[in-house]
Protein backbone atom coordinates (compact mmCIF):
# COMPACT_ATOMS: atom_id res chain seq x y z
CA UNK A 1 0.00 0.00 0.00
CA UNK A 2 3.07 2.25 0.77
CA UNK A 3 4.49 1.32 -2.75
CA UNK A 4 0.99 2.56 -4.08
CA UNK A 5 0.79 5.86 -2.34
CA UNK A 6 4.09 6.75 -3.32
CA UNK A 7 2.97 6.77 -6.57
CA UNK A 8 0.16 8.92 -6.22
CA UNK A 9 3.16 11.04 -4.78
CA UNK A 10 4.82 10.49 -8.11
CA UNK A 11 1.67 11.70 -10.18
CA UNK A 12 1.10 14.54 -7.92
CA UNK A 13 5.09 15.74 -8.04
CA UNK A 14 4.76 15.55 -11.79
CA UNK A 15 1.75 17.73 -12.99
CA UNK A 16 3.03 20.43 -9.69
CA UNK A 17 5.88 22.04 -11.92
CA UNK A 18 4.95 25.53 -13.23
CA UNK A 19 4.00 25.12 -16.80
CA UNK A 20 1.47 25.87 -19.69
CA UNK A 21 -1.10 23.64 -18.22
CA UNK A 22 -1.15 25.41 -14.57
CA UNK A 23 -1.28 28.81 -16.30
CA UNK A 24 -3.83 27.77 -18.50
CA UNK A 25 -6.22 26.16 -15.62
CA UNK A 26 -5.18 28.93 -13.67
CA UNK A 27 -6.87 31.26 -16.68
CA UNK A 28 -9.62 28.89 -17.48
CA UNK A 29 -10.73 28.96 -13.71
CA UNK A 30 -10.62 32.62 -13.17
CA UNK A 31 -12.65 33.17 -16.24
CA UNK A 32 -15.44 30.36 -16.29
CA UNK A 33 -15.09 28.28 -12.96
CA UNK A 34 -13.84 24.69 -11.94
CA UNK A 35 -15.43 22.62 -14.77
CA UNK A 36 -13.88 24.45 -17.21
CA UNK A 37 -10.23 24.56 -15.17
CA UNK A 38 -10.59 21.54 -14.51
CA UNK A 39 -11.20 20.20 -18.02
CA UNK A 40 -8.42 21.81 -19.36
CA UNK A 41 -6.25 19.85 -16.56
CA UNK A 42 -8.17 16.53 -17.87
CA UNK A 43 -7.21 16.93 -21.76
CA UNK A 44 -3.90 17.55 -20.45
CA UNK A 45 -4.24 13.73 -18.01
CA UNK A 46 -5.37 12.66 -21.96
CA UNK A 47 -2.23 13.71 -23.60
CA UNK A 48 -0.10 12.82 -20.27
CA UNK A 49 -1.96 9.30 -20.70
CA UNK A 50 -0.71 8.99 -24.57
CA UNK A 51 2.79 9.22 -23.75
CA UNK A 52 2.64 6.99 -21.01
CA UNK A 53 1.12 4.49 -23.43
CA UNK A 54 4.00 5.57 -26.36
CA UNK A 55 6.75 5.01 -23.73
CA UNK A 56 5.27 1.57 -22.49
CA UNK A 57 5.12 0.31 -26.34
CA UNK A 58 8.58 2.14 -26.97
CA UNK A 59 7.68 4.24 -30.15
CA UNK A 60 8.46 7.65 -28.01
CA UNK A 61 11.99 7.19 -29.56
CA UNK A 62 10.10 7.78 -32.99
CA UNK A 63 9.39 11.54 -31.22
CA UNK A 64 13.14 11.75 -30.95
CA UNK A 65 13.82 12.10 -34.36
CA UNK A 66 14.69 15.89 -35.61
CA UNK A 67 11.57 16.52 -37.76
CA UNK A 68 9.64 15.57 -35.55
CA UNK A 69 11.02 17.79 -32.54
CA UNK A 70 10.99 20.25 -34.83
CA UNK A 71 7.19 19.66 -35.32
CA UNK A 72 6.64 19.32 -31.90
CA UNK A 73 8.04 22.79 -30.99
CA UNK A 74 6.36 24.48 -33.75
CA UNK A 75 2.74 23.32 -33.16
CA UNK A 76 3.19 23.39 -29.30
CA UNK A 77 4.55 27.57 -29.89
CA UNK A 78 1.75 27.91 -32.05
CA UNK A 79 -0.76 26.41 -29.71
CA UNK A 80 0.89 28.46 -27.10
CA UNK A 81 0.85 31.24 -28.79
CA UNK A 82 -2.65 31.15 -29.93
CA UNK A 83 -4.06 30.38 -26.32
CA UNK A 84 -2.11 33.38 -24.80
CA UNK A 85 -3.64 35.79 -27.00
CA UNK A 86 -6.71 35.17 -26.66
CA UNK A 87 -6.41 34.66 -23.31
CA UNK A 88 -4.52 38.38 -23.25
CA UNK A 89 -7.88 39.95 -25.15
CA UNK A 90 -10.55 38.55 -23.46
CA UNK A 91 -9.02 39.26 -19.81
CA UNK A 92 -10.30 42.44 -20.02
CA UNK A 93 -13.40 41.71 -20.09
CA UNK A 94 -13.54 39.81 -16.77
CA UNK A 95 -16.33 40.79 -14.08
CA UNK A 96 -17.24 38.85 -11.06
CA UNK A 97 -20.88 39.29 -12.26
CA UNK A 98 -20.57 38.04 -15.73
CA UNK A 99 -17.94 35.77 -15.97
CA UNK A 100 -20.70 32.86 -17.05
CA UNK A 101 -21.83 34.29 -20.34
CA UNK A 102 -18.31 33.74 -21.63
CA UNK A 103 -17.47 30.34 -20.59
CA UNK A 104 -16.05 28.22 -24.04
CA UNK A 105 -17.58 24.89 -24.62
CA UNK A 106 -16.50 21.94 -22.77
CA UNK A 107 -15.37 20.35 -26.08
CA UNK A 108 -12.87 23.39 -26.76
CA UNK A 109 -11.86 23.54 -23.27
CA UNK A 110 -10.65 20.00 -22.80
CA UNK A 111 -9.42 19.75 -25.98
CA UNK A 112 -7.47 22.96 -25.56
CA UNK A 113 -5.83 21.34 -22.65
CA UNK A 114 -5.57 18.00 -24.52
CA UNK A 115 -3.28 19.75 -27.26
CA UNK A 116 -1.22 22.32 -24.90
CA UNK A 117 0.13 18.91 -23.16
CA UNK A 118 0.51 16.83 -26.15
CA UNK A 119 2.51 19.42 -28.32
CA UNK A 120 4.65 20.01 -25.59
CA UNK A 121 8.29 18.38 -26.34
CA UNK A 122 9.03 19.19 -22.41
CA UNK A 123 6.27 16.96 -21.44
CA UNK A 124 7.64 14.12 -23.70
CA UNK A 125 11.04 14.36 -22.54
CA UNK A 126 9.76 14.54 -18.95
CA UNK A 127 7.67 11.18 -19.36
CA UNK A 128 10.35 9.63 -21.01
CA UNK A 129 12.75 10.48 -18.23
CA UNK A 130 10.62 9.39 -15.27
CA UNK A 131 7.71 7.52 -16.39
CA UNK A 132 10.75 5.08 -18.74
CA UNK A 133 12.39 4.90 -15.64
CA UNK A 134 9.85 3.96 -13.50
CA UNK A 135 8.45 1.47 -15.74
CA UNK A 136 11.89 -0.18 -16.50
CA UNK A 137 12.48 -0.53 -12.70
CA UNK A 138 8.64 -1.77 -11.85
CA UNK A 139 8.93 -4.59 -15.00
CA UNK A 140 11.94 -5.56 -13.14
CA UNK A 141 10.75 -6.35 -10.06
CA UNK A 142 6.74 -6.80 -10.46
CA UNK A 143 4.31 -8.60 -13.05
CA UNK A 144 2.36 -6.77 -15.77
CA UNK A 145 -0.83 -6.05 -13.58
CA UNK A 146 1.40 -4.33 -10.63
CA UNK A 147 2.77 -2.32 -13.35
CA UNK A 148 -1.15 -1.27 -13.92
CA UNK A 149 -2.08 -0.67 -10.88
CA UNK A 150 1.19 1.50 -10.25
CA UNK A 151 0.53 3.61 -13.39
CA UNK A 152 -2.85 4.14 -11.99
CA UNK A 153 -1.67 5.62 -8.73
CA UNK A 154 0.40 7.67 -10.95
CA UNK A 155 -2.84 8.82 -13.29
CA UNK A 156 -4.58 9.52 -9.56
CA UNK A 157 -1.95 11.57 -8.65
CA UNK A 158 -2.30 13.60 -12.15
CA UNK A 159 -6.14 13.50 -11.09
CA UNK A 160 -5.76 15.26 -7.70
CA UNK A 161 -3.32 17.71 -8.71
CA UNK A 162 -6.36 18.77 -11.48
CA UNK A 163 -8.92 18.86 -9.42
CA UNK A 164 -6.81 21.17 -6.93
CA UNK A 165 -5.60 23.61 -9.44
CA UNK A 166 -9.75 23.77 -10.48
CA UNK A 167 -11.01 24.39 -7.07
CA UNK A 168 -8.13 26.79 -6.30
CA UNK A 169 -8.21 28.88 -9.24
CA UNK A 170 -12.05 29.31 -9.21
CA UNK A 171 -12.15 30.01 -5.87
CA UNK A 172 -10.24 32.98 -6.97
CA UNK A 173 -13.25 34.16 -8.59
CA UNK A 174 -15.21 34.12 -5.74
CA UNK A 175 -12.58 36.45 -3.29
CA UNK A 176 -10.92 38.48 -5.47
CA UNK A 177 -12.00 42.20 -7.28
CA UNK A 178 -12.48 42.23 -10.34
CA UNK A 179 -9.22 44.31 -10.81
CA UNK A 180 -7.09 41.78 -9.50
CA UNK A 181 -8.76 38.88 -11.61
CA UNK A 182 -7.97 41.21 -14.78
CA UNK A 183 -4.14 41.18 -13.44
CA UNK A 184 -3.90 37.16 -12.68
CA UNK A 185 -5.32 36.59 -15.81
CA UNK A 186 -3.38 39.18 -18.09
CA UNK A 187 -0.18 37.82 -16.10
CA UNK A 188 -1.15 33.99 -17.01
CA UNK A 189 -1.72 35.10 -20.46
CA UNK A 190 1.60 36.62 -20.63
CA UNK A 191 3.11 33.28 -19.30
CA UNK A 192 1.54 31.24 -22.18
CA UNK A 193 2.76 33.73 -24.74
CA UNK A 194 6.53 33.49 -22.88
CA UNK A 195 6.44 29.63 -23.47
CA UNK A 196 4.82 30.10 -26.57
CA UNK A 197 7.98 32.05 -27.75
CA UNK A 198 9.97 30.06 -26.04
CA UNK A 199 8.85 26.71 -28.20
CA UNK A 200 9.49 28.85 -31.08
CA UNK A 201 12.88 29.65 -30.33
CA UNK A 202 13.61 26.07 -29.91
CA UNK A 203 12.02 25.15 -33.30
CA UNK A 204 14.40 27.35 -35.05
CA UNK A 205 17.35 25.74 -33.16
CA UNK A 206 16.99 22.59 -34.93
CA UNK A 207 15.48 24.05 -38.01
CA UNK A 208 18.43 26.21 -38.50
CA UNK A 209 21.14 24.49 -36.05
CA UNK A 210 22.29 27.63 -34.33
Amino acid sequence: MSIFISYIFLGLSLAAPIGPINAAQLDKGIKNGFFHSWLIGLGSMAADIVYMLAVYFGVVHFLEIAFMKTFLWSFGSFVLLYTGVESLLSSKHISTTNWRNNSDSYTKTFFTGFFLSLSNPLTILFWLGIYGSVLAKTASEYDASHLFLYSSAIIIGLLLWDFTMAMVSSSFRKILTDRVLVLISFISGLSLVGFGIFFGYQACKILFKF
